[in-house]
């Protein structure tokens, strides 16, 4: 499939914990740091200075399994709405979840830890919704699939798992390297090129992104399946501005 390029999209990152945009180091929960109060006003920012996306995770979700942030979540999704598109995960595990949000206004909803502990409530999803409302979160620890707010390792390779999920019609997913998340170590192009070819999918890296220079590279290799790029600690360090890594996207 793979040899055009896809479109790049840039996805600025909102991790929500106990109501505020925090970021964590490799997920842990212990190593947190707070950027911001106010997790819409920070998604208005992102719109305002140009993203067509942004990626929202809630944290405390994750780790709880079920939604705890969904109503900033859903308040970001309708109060941008025309502006930009809001795609949501963590803690999402069933389908009033899915339908809360998708009705509620956000575009995708982002599928990890059920992958694994619940592939049939996945599977049904994708066959209702289809692969570009529903995208599949792959959180890899050396390879292997990690669940519930990365705090757990399943058995399951990630390759493998995606593999089966576009047999019942994934179509993006988005692939963190956790060794990498928050970092500022580079994302792990390899491991994502070989996700998109292996899938003939579209794949969103996520973890690692430093600077501009990392966008460029995942730019370059949009003809493997790299669809776009989570900016998250180094747009909040002012290690690359939402601007210039949206201007590279373009070109």
């Amino acid at each position: 499939m793979w040899g055009v390029k896809v479109v790049f999209t840039i996805y600025p990152a909102i991790d929500i914990r106990g109501g505020k945009c925090v970021r964590l180091l490799q997920g842990d929960y212990e190593k947190e740091t707070v950027y911001g109060d106010s997790p819409y006003d920070m998604a208005l920012s992102f719109a305002e200075n140009g993203a067509d996306w942004i990626h929202m995770v809630d944290l405390d979700g994750a780790k709880e399994g079920a939604p705890v942030n969904g109503e900033v979540v859903l308040q970001t999704a309708q109060e941008l709405a025309g502006r930009a598109k809001v795609q949501v995960g963590g803690g999402i595990r069933t389908p009033a979840d899915v339908v809360k949000y998708l009705d509620g206004g956000v575009s995708r909803v982002i599928l990890g830890s059920a992958a694994i502990s619940n592939p049939v409530f996945v599977k049904e999803m994708l066959a209702l919704y289809g692969g570009e409302r529903v995208a599949i979160g792959i959180d890899a620890r050396d390879g292997y699939v990690a669940t519930h707010g990365w705090l757990e390792t399943s058995e399951v390779k990630a390759e493998e798992l995606a593999v089966e999920l576009v047999r019942y019609g994934a179509e993006t997913f988005i692939m963190t390297d956790i060794s990498r998340d928050g970092m500022l170590s580079g994302p792990n192009t390899e491991a994502i090129a070989s996700l998109g070819k292996i899938t003939g999918k579209q794949v969103i890296a996520s973890g690692g992104v430093k600077g501009i220079e990392d966008i460029q590279e995942l730019c370059r290799r949009s003809g493997e399946g790299i669809a776009g790029a989570i900016i998250g600690k180094a747009l909040y360090t002012g290690r690359i501005s939402l601007g210039d890594a949206l201007e590279e996207a373009k070109k």
